[in-house]
This record gives structure tokens, sequence and C-alpha cells, in this order.
């Protein structure tokens, strides 16, 4: 009888523990939604040229594994960077973005190039474009930028999805990104010549747009009058991502037609 007692209050006393400890786990994904949900919606606009500054602490902040997520927001603004009112207050404080930029800080600390090592357009764009977690949709006319890229292929090696819409003269040039990561195995669609695939912009995650008029190339990122709008508006992302979506089954190479039909 005792012993049967005490079983039974053994067991009772690790369903209390495991009912404890769901109970926290519950409770601190409730916050962490909560969080999210009072987070304001991302808005920023990045102007080009932009600074040279060296990226390669994000990078390899990202090779490192560092956590991924909102993208760091920056203690100051570098001059070529405007953002609206409050729209990164809340990422700011979160633990994952405070550990992904005290990792791109070590990461930084020990790069010994010449570059300056601050912030800059360029490495804004990087960081939203890095902070992608589950896909990466990129409509680009021209992509030529080494560090854009590495950021594309890195993401592709940790499993993120990543489609790729380009124009069929512009990704054969010299220097372009497309050979790269259509040979690291990213899915690449093109057109076939008929008008250019004008269009630049990315959708992280299918949550957040980025869009402008920078072909992400070196010569526009360093030399041109450019902008870039970064969102999280679902109505807009709804409207690029079917674009997109139309863009990909347009592209589709079962539609190509390599030889003339004959009549």
């Amino acid at each position: 009888m005792w012993r049967l007692r005490w079983q039974t209050l053994g067991l009772a006393a690790v369903s209390l523990g495991l009912a404890l400890e769901t109970l926290g786990f519950l409770v601190g994904w409730l916050r962490q939604q909560r969080r999210r949900r009072h987070r304001p919606p991302r808005r920023e606009v990045l102007f080009f040229p932009s600074q040279v500054t060296c990226t390669e602490a994000l990078l390899q902040a990202q090779r490192q594994g560092g956590p991924q997520g909102a993208a760091p927001a920056p203690t100051a603004a570098g001059p070529d960077c405007r953002r609206s009112p409050g729209a990164t207050a809340g990422a700011a404080a979160s633990a994952a973005v405070a550990a992904a930029q005290t990792t791109a800080s070590s990461a930084a600390s020990s790069c010994l190039c010449p570059l300056p090592h601050g912030e800059s357009s360029l490495s804004r764009l990087l960081q939203y474009v890095l902070s992608a977690r589950s896909s990466l949709e990129l409509c680009l006319f021209a992509f030529s930028n080494p560090q854009l890229g590495r950021a594309v292929h890195l993401l592709h090696q940790q499993g993120v999805r990543i489609r790729v819409v380009t124009d069929c003269d512009y990704m054969a040039l010299n220097g372009s990104q497309i050979g790269r990561l259509r040979k690291a195995g990213i899915q690449v669609r093109h057109d076939q010549g008929a008008g250019y695939m004008h269009h630049k912009f990315a959708i992280v995650d299918k949550k957040m747009l980025i869009t402008g008029s920078l072909n992400w190339t070196t010569q526009a990122i360093q030399n041109n009058r450019e902008n870039v709008l970064i969102v999280e508006d679902e109505e807009y992302v709804r409207l690029f991502l079917e674009e997109f979506e139309r863009i990909w089954e347009e592209f589709n190479p079962v539609n190509y037609t390599f030889f003339p039909q004959r009549k």
C-alpha cells in the first residue's frame, strides 16, 4: 500500500514538473509572439552611391552560423541611410539581433583590410538580404556585385530556398553572378529576349519587399544615384510576389523556343 502511494506521488511530481516546463515554454512563446506583433513594420529607404565599406564582417558572421532574423538596426545610421521614425525600434531590442551584432563586430575587429568598417547603404542592404530564413525571391535585371552574390550563395548553403529571375542578355556579361549561383544549384530562369526583364526587386521570407532603381552591380552601388525601399507590408509583398510567380511560370524552360517551328 505504501509503495503504491509513493509511486503515485512520484508520478504526480513528474507530471507536475512536465506541466510546469510546458507552461514555461508556452509563456515564452506567447511573449515572443506578442513582441513580434507589437514590433513596428520595417520601413527604410537607402540611397546610393554607397560609401565603400568592408562587408566581410557580415558575411563572416553568416558563415559562422550567426543568428538570422530581423536585420540588425545600426547604432548610428550612415549618411546614405534614411529610416522612418520608430521603424526599427522593436528589432533593435531583440536578443537575436544583439547576438548577430556581437558576432559581426567580432569579425570586423579581426579584419585587417584597409576599408572603413562602418555602416553604409550596401551593408544595410546586405543585412536585410541575410535576414532570410526560409525563402528569397530575386527578380533582377543585372546582378554582378560579388558581396551580394556571396550573401545569396551563403543563404543557399544554409537551406534557404532561392529563386532567381533575370535578363538573358545581362546574365551573360563578364562578372555576372548568375552563372555562379546556377552552378551552386540555385534555380534561375530568364527571358528569351522579347524586351528586357527590367525589374529590380527581392522578397525575403514572403514578408519583406526590397525594391527600387538599383541594379545589384558594383557600378550602380558605388557610382550611380539610386534608391532602394525596404518595407514590410502584406499588400505590397503580395502584389510583387504575384508578379514574380507570373514571370517564373512564363520563363519556365518548357516554354522556351530554341528552333523556329515549321509551317
